[in-house]
This record gives structure tokens, C-alpha cells and sequence, in this order.
């Protein structure tokens, strides 16, 4: 669905389902150079259970326009006026790497429009590695090859995937391919300064769920549970012998736990 947000059009897919105000409703928020296409899975599942989805593409990600917001309180204010401009009163909010601090700033600062929570691969703080940034800056596909590996565990890197016939390091490649010059070091760079995280987590008082990769190295599970533990009202799964690219990795697991979430 294309949608125009301060005079931009911007896209979001609902998983081919129908809009109902009658219904619940949740929110996907992708990570940094990432877009809707990675939620696929649970967004046809949600929609075909009678949810309204908005599976988002931020600004200069995917098929929405713009420039790539510079920080993750802007991402979070552009999230709250898309769901505003839908008309959906309030949503579960799902987010992931990137996605889950701006799922978290939304939380705290527009708790009416927030019924749960659930964030994977998430830590607060979320640094990003010197050579990383260096990589993304001077738009090197040092970057993609880098964040790539980092994000799956040997398993995948080897194209152990559930779900057979899936190459999972070739589809995030070609997907991180397909982002805008500087949109990943825009990205990264917001993750990095991102500072207001424990606070804003502590003020969190909604149902939450916490999801972490085993072998996650971008965010390993103890950062997961340090984040769970700010919140008030907070579990933790964690997916055995699964990376940073759960959405990939794990999808059918993942699905399973938001489902008691969502």
C-alpha cells in the first residue's frame, strides 16, 4: 500500500490481508538496509488471521521515498504518524536489530498507541563496529560482506536453512545490494548513537517479549537479557543454534513466539 507522509509517498505492505478497525493490529519494523520483505512470513500469517498489518518501509528503504531519517527518535516519530495516517488506534509493534530501538522509542514515548512489544536481536546500547562504519561510509560492499557473515550463525553460513532450497547469505546480500548510497551508513550511524535506551526502556510498561539469536555475535543473548531486565513486564526466548538473521534462520520458531506475543 503506498501512503503519503509529510508529502512522500511511502510504502507498507499488509501481508495481502483487509484493513478492519474491528480487528488487531501490528507493526513490522525492519533493521538497518533492510525493507517489508523480510517480515513476509509473518506478515501473510497475521493478515490471514484476522489482523491489520503494516509491514513498513522506512523512508529511502525499499519501495518508500525520502531520505534515510538520521536517528532513531526520527524513525520512531515517522513510525507513530504512520500509524496515525492508517487510522489504527493502537498495535503490536514488532522490530528487529535497527528496528527494535525504534520499536522501543515508540513504546515509551506513544504508550497509548502500543498493545505489546516484541523485540529481536535488540541491545541498548547497539554499537557498530569501527570497521563496519568505515565500510558503509565509503559505500564499500566491505559493508554487505561484513554484516552479512556477522549476522548468521556457521550453520547458515554453511545454507543450513529449514526451509530447503532458500540460500540465506545470497537473498540478504542481493537484498542489502538494492539499498540507496549512505542509507546503511545512515543507519548504522543512528543505531550507534542511539543513548536514551535504558531510560526509555525502564519507562516501558506494555507486555513485551525479547527474542535472541543463541549465536547471534551483532547481538548476543546477554545483551537481550540485560535490555529484558530494564523492562517491567519482559520475557526472553532464545533460538538455539540461530544468528542475528532469525527472520531467515529460524522463521517458523520465530513465529511461534510471537504468536503468544502479538
Amino acid at each position: 500500500m503506498d501512503i503519503e507522509i509529510n508529502g512522500q509517498q511511502m510504502f507498507y505492505s499488509t501481508g495481502n490481508g483487509s484493513f478492519s478497525r474491528s480487528q488487531p493490529s501490528v507493526v513490522f519494523i525492519h533493521g538497518a538496509g533492510l525493507d517489508h520483505s523480510v517480515w513476509v512470513l509473518p506478515s501473510r500469517y497475521f493478515a490471514r488471521h484476522g489482523y491489520n498489518v503494516v509491514s513498513l518501509d522506512l523512508p529511502a528503504h525499499g519501495r518508500s521515498q525520502g531520505q534515510p531519517l538520521d536517528s532513531i527518535e526520527e524513525m520512531a516519530n515517522w513510525v507513530s504518524e504512520l500509524i496515525r495516517s492508517i487510522g489504527i488506534p493502537s498495535a503490536s509493534i514488532v522490530g528487529h536489530s535497527m528496528g527494535s530501538l525504534v520499536a522501543l522509542t515508540i513504546a515509551a514515548n506513544f504508550e497509548a498507541q502500543v498493545r505489546s512489544l516484541a523485540l529481536l536481536g535488540t541491545a541498548v546500547p547497539m554499537r557498530v563496529s569501527d570497521q563496519l562504519l568505515a565500510a558503509a561510509e565509503a559505500n564499500s560492499h566491505d559493508a554487505i560482506d561484513m554484516s552479512n557473515m556477522w549476522s548468521h550463525s556457521q550453520t547458515g553460513q554453511m545454507g543450513g536453512n529449514d526451509n530447503p532450497g532458500m540460500w540465506m547469505m545470497g537473498a540478504e546480500q542481493r537484498l542489502l545490494e538494492r539499498t540507496g548510497k549512505g542509507v546503511y551508513f545512515t543507519d548504522f550511524t543512528a543505531c550507534n548513537n542511539f543513548s536514551m535506551g535504558v531510560e526509555l526502556a525502564q519507562s516501558i510498561t506494555c507486555p513485551a517479549l525479547i527474542i535472541a539469536g543463541e549465536a547471534d555475535i551483532m547481538t548476543p543473548p546477554r545483551n537481550a537479557k540485560t535490555v529484558a531486565a530494564l523492562l517491567p513486564n519482559c520475557r526472553v526466548t532464545v533460538l538455539d543454534n540461530c544468528g542475528h538473521s532469525m527472520l531467515s534462520e529460524k522463521p517458523d520458531r520465530l513465529l511461534d513466539e510471537l504468536i503468544t506475543i502479538v
